[in-house]
């Protein structure tokens, strides 16, 4: 699924990265909690996040997620655009809560890019 479909199925406002509407993304991860995104997100992913300070797009850009979509109606503040800016790390809203988000993004074909600890 691309950026654009992302957007465009959550009703999504873009923040930054109009250049990254092409990109595709094989998989989901739901989470406030960024240490769970470290622990257990294996592959190169979209995260979804109601977080909203510096640390989500350090996190992001660390695990190489494709992008992030601030969900809950929350929105970035400048530093955290400028931080994606840098990274190259497109960002979405939408005033969706993250259960449906994840739900609809789940329903046109993205699937978990967790792991399960054994």
């Amino acid at each position: 699924m691309k950026v654009s479909e992302i957007m465009k199925v959550l009703d999504a406002e873009l923040v930054y990265g109009e250049e990254f509407l092409d990109r595709e993304v094989q998989s989901a991860c739901g989470s406030d909690m960024m240490s769970d995104v470290l622990a257990y997100v294996k592959e190169q992913a979209v995260l979804l996040t109601g977080l909203v300070n510096p640390q989500v797009v350090r996190t992001a850009e660390m695990m190489d997620m494709k992008c992030i979509v601030f969900v809950r109606g929350k929105s970035p503040d400048l530093g955290m655009i400028e931080l994606a800016e840098e990274n190259g790390i497109p960002l979405l809203k939408t005033k969706r809560e993250m259960f449906t988000s994840c739900g609809i993004l789940y329903e046109n074909g993205l699937r978990g890019g967790a792991h399960r600890p054994e």
